[in-house]
């Protein structure tokens, strides 16, 4: 019998967030680099923030040491805007492994409660296929026929925002991590969040 695991990270939601950002859950603790968020230490995410905004994949990377400063990250998207949780709240691993085929879904997590906390959003990403199918039908959002970089209006409580789909920042994901950069920037621009 496999255990439920409970979201192990509070919510990232600073209030002057633009953008939310949405998961499905965590890794297993065994593949973290570090105690939060895209904490597999060969997921790209973190790559991808430092080639947008300061043109070095490594901005965030402490490869000395086998981790991401954690700190300087914060920082950066507290400034930047930039939210972050996850589409389960709880969840249980079929093999143990975080891909989205192997995780059944026990709980999603307070989508609305998210995006009532955070008054100047204007846009969600949600990263996967599951994020996306969660949150797209607990929205009614039509994501039939949306591309990599295409984005959905919808509306929460007379607010007009919008859903992006981004490619995983996994390099299970097959396209190069300047490619996929392109795709954030350009999203991140539209939000007012990147410069051009």
């Amino acid at each position: 019998m496999n255990d439920i695991e409970t979201h192990p990270f509070e919510p990232w939601l600073p209030a002057n967030a633009k953008l939310l950002m949405l998961g499905t859950f965590p890794p297993a603790p065994k593949r973290w680099a570090m105690e939060w968020y895209y904490p597999n230490f060969t997921n790209d995410m973190w790559r991808i923030f430092g080639l947008i905004f300061f043109n070095d994949k490594n901005k965030f990377v402490d490869t000395e040491h086998h981790t991401y400063y954690l700190d300087s990250l914060k920082v950066f998207l507290q400034q930047k805007g930039i939210a972050i949780f996850d589409t389960c709240l709880r969840i249980i691993r079929t093999t143990g492994t975080a891909s989205d085929k192997d995780l059944e879904v026990v709980e999603h997590a307070d989508l609305d409660g998210m995006l009532r906390s955070l008054p100047m959003l204007r846009g969600v990403v949600a990263a996967g296929q599951l994020a996306t199918n969660i949150f797209a039908e607990h929205f009614a959002i039509d994501t039939r026929k949306m591309k990599m970089g295409d984005s959905r209006p919808f509306t929460f409580e007379d607010r007009e925002l919008r859903l992006y789909r981004m490619p995983s920042s996994s390099r299970a994901y097959p396209m190069q991590i300047e490619r996929k950069a392109e795709f954030y920037r350009q999203m991140l621009q539209e939000l007012g969040i990147a410069g051009e």
